[in-house]
């Protein structure tokens, strides 16, 4: 893991069940999440299964830094009440805001946000980084609403925003991060 002298919040928001995904879903996300941590940024996820899980899986392999943000109000709520996983994360943030509430407040502790494949709670992280202005980088190939992102953004008859689409993983990180940095320079 680099020591960077900025360090940067970087949400993986992707899908739960990837049955939806590309077939080589798991590498990617991994990747997505080793690519977070070798540049010294921590990783944020919504503490569940799936995408976000193997991006957290990713990034300890290389000894990165993630925090879950979970929809379940204590430890015990996330494990039985949600079967949500705790082993690949060195904080979890429990909310006790249910999965709307969950998705609000980590997207908006983000930096940046990248998606992966997902569903609809992935396409509402998506929107909420969007209206907030969050930089904003998508998996294209992987699956699911990733794969939809572009045709929707045309349909939406909004200005320009802030979106890189890109299909690999590490260079998907890396222009995510100079978006942020550049954001951060017009914000200060």
């Amino acid at each position: 893991m680099k020591s960077n002298k900025e360090q940067f919040k970087i949400c993986v928001s992707g899908a739960a069940q990837t049955d939806i995904c590309c077939s080589n879903i798991q590498e990617l996300a991994k990747e997505v999440g080793r690519e977070i941590a070798k540049e010294g940024h921590i990783l944020l996820t919504g503490a569940t299964t799936g995408v976000p899980y193997l991006a957290a899986c990713g990034a300890k392999e290389v000894g990165g830094i993630s925090i879950g943000f979970s929809p379940a109000s204590s430890e015990k709520e996330h494990l039985k009440r949600y079967k949500l996983p705790i082993d690949k994360f060195d904080l979890i943030c429990y909310t006790g805001f249910d999965y709307v509430g969950r998705n609000l407040i980590l997207t908006k502790s983000a930096d940046g946000v990248i998606i992966i494949c997902g569903r609809t709670g992935t396409l509402n992280e998506f929107t909420v980084a969007f209206e907030t202005k969050t930089p904003i980088g998508v998996l294209e190939g992987s699956g699911g609403i990733a794969d939809l992102i572009r045709e929707i953004l045309s349909q939406g008859h909004r200005p320009k925003t802030s979106v890189i689409f890109e299909k690999d993983p590490k260079i998907l990180v890396q222009k995510l991060v100079q978006l942020i940095k550049k954001e951060k320079k017009l914000n200060h």
